[in-house]
């Protein structure tokens, strides 16, 4: 028999892409974007039109594992060369594991937690997981139920995203932002930090139309990416200098009145503060910071502020350095000083998660989390795995359960992570769907479905659409969903409350259960049949009836072209303020920033680890540890119709910096710093700056002596958020004599 499954990919992405899973007597056979989606279109990033493969992998872990071996990293180098489309039946890997029943691998994890828990306490028992999915269920709701109810230690999950989101939240009070379908209407469109062609490929087409219709494309990235080579314009700047480029810019608007001076009234807090701030970072102060040129900053300026309607999609790269919040705060008043807010095609993306709100409280209870000596269990920030697992804590950490993660490769300081996941002492449980760099360190590996095999609900971080992925063919081998797997430790634990017995639909109904008026009339029923975007007519009840009555700030009389006439009216989220902060407005000064130790309206700091803010004898080259292109973090990276995409291994290094050093183009080099080393095979171009170098993510086992690039980065947080500083580094690069 056939049929056409819709589902909604998971990953790490803003699109959450609606799609379409072609089953035939039992085994999906097609996977095509769904037409019918408005931001999807009906196509695929190249990753994920590749997911049979992953799905179908002869690499899948199929069955519950034991460790039978000592443990760390296989001997000699991992194949991921095996044919794509073929299920295999061995267990692999024969040597390090030991197929075990469901029971057993249950019964153990019970049993050694319930030791724990009476020898140390429960907080010695820490779970470790983030955006292996991003659906609503796999991602946080029986698991979280579990660890509160266990009384285990909670994990602040900081390492992504959480500098930008205080920095975003400390001006808007929300994660909203700019549709992607209203980027057609736009006529001046900034990509800072925004590899959209790499990792938001969705948005791309609404690009293209703007600039089909006469829109210019300016790309702003320490590194030139697909998208900067695409560009109209494209702005090299040191990394970690964001907040400084984007206070010049405010510079020159603010001193040549080119604000929109009612909406500042109206609408926002400090903008005198503002004002003075700003006047302490003219373009000539600024271009030192940042190596671009004065007149450009100007230039920049004044076009943003003018060409109407004008755009920016922020990306998370800005808040990965250690003024990572700050440099979001301050890109994120443009749009609040010059009303944009107000325009079809006009404001900023960095996300819109704060759109669909739904019932966590329901999904993730709270409520059972289990006291601690009188107190809540205690939070430990996942970006310091590696000196927690290495630390003497009270109590220490003697158990964990990862899952939706793989540390071993995304974590800062890899060589304390792996030093701590060594420990014999350290009893580790992964579930997942292969043999990654983490269950190299495990003892038990339970099997994982991947979305094609679960049923789950699905929100987006980069559209306003949510959707239900609907389980497409049955879990291959013995694979269970995370849902599925807390649910029965609960019950090996002999936890009884109701909650841990609800089905996956009853917990869609109840996160869709929510005071949120932007979800009202949206069910689970609905959902099933397709993506159904959010209700947003009592957010646009002051909005004028038609898009086409829309003006544009700055052009009196100009009119925005008519959304359209097939689709629901644009959402504007602060076109009349709405802000949801304390004060209802846009806080260009904060008092909670102030709290935080931090200037109340923004400031410049260079990052410790870079040009201008390392000590004498530091390395001199920044190392921006990228994400590669065709994988997603970590994930993708072993399947071998996706590697063949991807060039890994490179260290890529300007001319000048090479030469400096005798490196030349192939050469095997050493990049270091007293963090650690790896090895990687320099790649001389223009795609960095002097004084910058750059490498992407992989899986360590891929890379000679098992070293990731997260060797050199480290556990230092962020200003906001405590997130983790990934392009905050500082390495040497030279010569290494090639591996035998």
């Amino acid at each position: 028999m056939k049929q056409v499954v819709h589902a909604a990919c998971p990953h790490d992405c803003p699109d959450a892409c609606g799609l379409l899973i072609t089953v035939q007597d039992g085994r999906a056979t097609k996977i095509q974007g769904d037409p019918e989606h408005p931001v999807t279109r009906g196509f695929l990033c190249a990753k994920v039109a590749k997911y049979l493969d992953r799905v179908y992998s002869p690499d899948r872990v199929l069955y519950p594992m034991r460790r039978i071996v000592a443990k760390g990293p296989a001997p000699g180098p991992r194949s991921f060369a095996a044919p794509p489309h073929r299920v295999i039946d061995p267990v692999p890997h024969e040597q390090t594991w030991k197929r075990i029943s469901w029971d057993e691998a249950l019964d153990g994890i019970a049993s050694r937690f319930r030791r724990m828990t009476e020898e140390f306490g429960s907080e010695s028992i820490l779970p470790y997981s983030f955006g292996g999915t991003l659906g609503a269920l796999n991602s946080a709701s029986m698991d979280r139920r579990f660890f509160h109810r266990l009384g285990a230690s909670q994990l602040d999950r900081t390492i992504c995203s959480a500098a930008g989101e205080a920095g975003l939240e400390s001006v808007l009070g929300v994660k909203l932002g700019t549709e992607p379908e209203q980027f057609r209407h736009s006529k001046y469109i900034i990509a800072w930090a925004s590899n959209i062609h790499g990792n938001n490929v969705h948005l791309w087409p609404f690009i293209a139309e703007a600039r089909r219709n006469g829109a210019k494309l300016v790309v702003i990235d320490p590194y030139r990416t697909r998208t900067a080579e695409c560009a109209d314009w494209y702005l090299p700047i040191n990394p970690g200098t964001d907040a400084a480029l984007a206070l010049g810019m405010m510079h020159v608007i603010i001193g040549e009145s080119l604000h929109d001076a009612e909406y500042v009234r109206e609408h926002t807090l400090g903008f005198e503060q503002l004002r003075e701030k700003v006047k302490a970072y003219p373009p000539e102060r600024v271009a030192q910071w940042t190596g671009i040129e004065a007149e450009d900053i100007r230039k920049l300026g004044r076009d943003y502020a003018t060409i109407r309607p004008s755009v920016i999609r922020l990306n998370y790269g800005v808040q990965r350095s250690e003024g990572g919040g700050m440099a979001t705060r301050a890109i994120a008043m443009l749009p609040c000083i010059l009303g944009s807010w107000k325009e079809v095609g006009g404001g900023l993306q960095l996300s819109t998660s704060g759109g669909a709100a739904l019932n966590t409280r329901a999904l993730k209870r709270c409520d059972l989390m289990k006291t601690v000596l009188g107190r809540a269990a205690r939070t430990i920030n996942m970006v310091e795995l590696g000196k927690v697992l290495n630390t003497q804590n009270d109590p220490p950490v003697k158990a964990l359960f990862v899952y939706n993660s793989n540390p071993a490769t995304v974590c800062p300081e890899h060589n304390e992570v792996v030093r701590g996941l060594l420990r014999p002492d350290l009893f580790t449980v992964v579930h997942e769907q292969f043999f990654t760099d983490t269950t190299d360190y495990a003892d038990i590996v339970l099997p994982a479905t991947t979305f094609f095999e679960h049923k789950d609900l699905q929100k987006a971080y980069g559209h306003y659409y949510l959707q239900v992925s609907n389980q497409a063919i049955a879990p291959l081998g013995e694979c269970r969903s995370n849902v599925e797997v807390f649910r029965a430790l609960a019950q090996r634990m002999g936890f009884e409350e109701d909650c841990f017995h609800e089905t996956v639909d009853e917990m869609i109904d109840s996160a869709l259960e929510s005071e949120d008026p932007w979800l009202n009339g949206i069910s689970r029923e609905r959902l099933e049949r397709g993506q159904v975007r959010l209700n947003f007519g009592a957010a646009n009840s002051q909005v004028p009836a038609s898009g086409a009555e829309l003006r544009s700030a700055g052009q009196p009389g100009a009119v925005v072209p008519t959304y359209s006439d097939a689709h629901p009216e644009p959402f504007l989220p602060f076109a009349h303020g709405g802000f949801r902060t304390a004060s209802g407005k846009a806080e260009l000064y904060s008092e909670a920033v102030k709290q935080l130790g931090l200037d109340p309206v923004a400031d410049f700091t260079p990052p410790t680890e870079s040009r201008h803010g390392r000590n004498s004898g530091a390395p001199p080259l920044e190392l921006l540890a990228r994400k590669a292109d065709n994988f997603l973090n970590s994930t993708f990276s072993n399947v071998p119709s996706v590697r063949v995409m991807e060039e890994a291994g490179l260290l890529e290094i300007c001319m000048a910096d090479a030469g400096a050093r005798g490196i030349a183009n192939g050469d095997q080099v050493r990049v270091f710093n007293h963090r650690g080393q790896i090895l990687l095979r320099a790649r001389v171009d223009g795609k960095v700056q002097p004084g910058v170098v750059s490498a992407t993510l992989n899986w360590a086992k891929t890379t000679p002596g098992f070293q990731s690039i997260n060797a050199l980065t480290s556990e230092k947080l962020t200003d906001m958020g405590n997130s983790a500083t990934f392009y905050s580094v500082l390495v040497e690069v030279e010569l290494s004599k090639p591996s035998p």
